[in-house]
């Protein structure tokens, strides 16, 4: 196991909790729906606790947490979409961009836990399998949420 390669996969997770904070605190500040703020604010305390646990992991390894986030790649678009849509007041084009946004996390824990498994412990692969349930438990509630919409 390759401590700096285990600070890596780590740091890519923190990362991501970033962009889904970002994001949602833009999504919260955007819309004027009480509900929509109300869900917003608890998928990012969902990153918030994931973060905490990750970088407290990090320190305990001598690593330096990432810090910011991937302001490149699809998952900035993403939160552009959200903002956008916010704009339109669309809650369904909010709940899918919100959606697509909860693949692409999901997506990077389970390519951490694919790829970077020899890299952790036993302790960190669990912390991250939970998160992970964490992060699937969000991604449901958003597919509901906007299935709903779609209904009616």
């Amino acid at each position: 196991m390759e401590k700096e390669q285990t600070i890596e996969a780590l740091n890519t997770l923190i990362t991501i909790n970033n962009d889904r904070i970002e994001g949602y605190e833009t999504a919260a500040k955007e819309t004027e729906e009480q509900d929509l703020k109300t869900f917003f604010s608890e998928l990012k305390q969902t990153s918030l606790h994931c973060n905490k646990e990750l970088i407290s992991e990090v320190t305990k390894l001598g690593g330096t947490a990432a810090e910011g986030t991937k302001t490149t790649g699809k998952f900035f678009r993403v939160w552009m979409d959200v903002k956008a849509a916010l704009t339109g007041k669309d809650r369904k084009v909010i709940l899918n961009s919100c959606e697509y946004g909860e693949d692409v996390a999901k997506g990077t824990y389970e390519k951490v836990l694919e790829n970077d498994q020899k890299n952790l412990n036993a302790e960190q692969e669990n912390m991250i399998k939970t998160q992970h349930d964490l992060l699937k438990a969000d991604h449901n509630k958003v597919k509901s949420m906007r299935d709903l919409v779609m209904a009616n």
